[in-house]
């Protein structure tokens, strides 16, 4: 497989800017794609997630050229490749889904809860992610449901949103969903809100995180069981031996001794505060731009936080091709949605649902013109922000014109 050239921009008329070099996981995919690729066996998916990276805002995927109308400035603008596992096109995507999920927020207080695999599960998920990614949305949701249907708990049905991670900072595997869960739910008749009793207000979480444990662990072995039992697990690499029955045996046991981690937040202050703090979790991938520090000589050093050690920002050095092995992890399978919706906001039952909710609390219906418009407002806002910056000249401050469009370069992004 050829990756585009690395020519990402053209600019006439100005000094080029270089003092602030600013490195991306682009730069590690360019310089050293094909050197892993030789070395390394790779899925579709993931040779395509190298393909849109390296082609990214270069040449291979067409743009145009803009000049000043004051002055001799130029410059070629390149188009983006939208894949979601580009560290540069995100933005648009998560304006998007911000405006959509607006539309869903109910005036309670909400809960940030992780529910987190063990890592001796990790060859397992390497190899049937989208079997087992789905297994831990569904078996979360359900053990949130287990308690919130309770009547000892809250006896209701929740609004839960639900984000799929993979990482870790360092890159390694670190299988997790982040769940937004409201502060209360819609009654089992439907007739009323069910708000969180008050000694349950004054904690900072929903439900005691070692019982949501021992439900998460209880709950998703069975379900691995279930799916070994119907053959719909697969054993490649380091998960081969897993096809013996002791070895299999001695792997539930050790997951039924070890503790299953269950983290939990205090509620957030209102909607506004967890459409902002969601946000930060639904588009996310493996490693931003930002931190990446330098790539040289084979070389890889980026930032990350150490968690263990009081939440410290150290830096850590990585081969090329071991960043690129690392990246590739986080490749979801084509077509896995990696936000989910459960409860009261679940697909299936939304519209009605919601609709109660918000006759519940007196609010306003939002109508589907009104969605529309409220996505197609962050879009032109998104837009309006980047054309606000695209056509004043950053040489003398005039207008730029674009005076001519590129198609994209023959030859240069290989589909193979």
């Amino acid at each position: 497989m050829a990756l585009p050239s690395p020519v990402v921009a053209a600019v006439v008329g100005e000094p080029s800017d270089t003092a602030c070099l600013r490195f991306e996981v682009a730069d590690v995919v360019r310089a050293h794609g094909q050197e892993y690729l030789r070395t390394h066996a790779t899925s579709s998916e993931q040779r395509k997630v190298l393909r849109a990276i390296a082609a990214c805002r270069t040449q291979a995927l067409g743009g145009h050229v803009e000049q000043c109308e004051g002055c001799s400035y130029r410059r070629i603008t390149y188009n983006s490749c939208r894949n979601r596992h580009c560290p540069k096109c995100q933005g648009k995507e998560r304006a998007q889904w911000m405006a959509a999920e607006q539309a869903m927020l109910l005036p309670v207080p909400y809960f940030h809860v992780v529910f987190t695999l063990p890592h001796a599960l990790n060859p397992l998920m390497r190899v049937n992610q989208r079997q087992l990614y789905g297994m831990l949305f569904r078996v979360a949701a359900a053990t949130l449901r287990t308690f919130a249907l309770d009547p000892r708990h809250l006896g209701a049905e929740p609004a839960i949103t639900m984000v799929l991670h993979t990482w870790g900072q360092t890159l390694e595997e670190h299988y997790h969903v982040h769940c937004v869960v409201s502060g209360g739910g819609l009654s089992l008749d439907g007739r009323h809100w069910v708000a969180l009793p008050k000694r349950k207000r004054r904690r900072p979480f929903l439900f005691h995180v070692k019982a949501l444990s021992k439900v998460f662990c209880a709950k998703f072995i069975s379900a691995l069981k279930r799916a070994r039992r119907s053959n719909a697990l697969r054993y490649v690499g380091q998960s081969g031996a897993l096809q013996q029955p002791g070895v299999w045996k001695q792997l539930i046991h050790d997951l039924c001794k070890q503790p299953w981690v269950v983290y939990s937040k205090p509620p957030f202050g209102g909607p506004e505060q967890v459409l902002k703090y969601l946000s930060r979790y639904t588009h996310r991938i493996a490693i931003s731009n930002r931190r990446i520090l330098s790539v040289s000589n084979g070389i890889v050093r980026f930032e990350y936080r150490d968690y263990a050690d009081h939440n410290k920002r150290k830096e850590m050095s990585l081969p090329a091709t071991e960043f690129v092995r690392r990246f590739l992890l986080h490749v979801v399978p084509t077509g896995f949605m990696r936000i989910r919706h459960y409860g009261i906001t679940a697909n299936c039952q939304r519209r009605s649902k919601l609709a109660r909710c918000r006759e519940i609390f007196a609010q306003p219906k939002p109508s589907a013109v009104s969605a529309t418009q409220t996505i197609a407002a962050t879009e032109s806002s998104a837009a309006a922000a980047e054309d606000c910056v695209a056509i004043r000249c950053p040489a003398c401050g005039g207008i730029m014109r674009v005076i001519e469009i590129l198609a994209p370069t023959p030859g240069s992004y290989d589909t193979s």
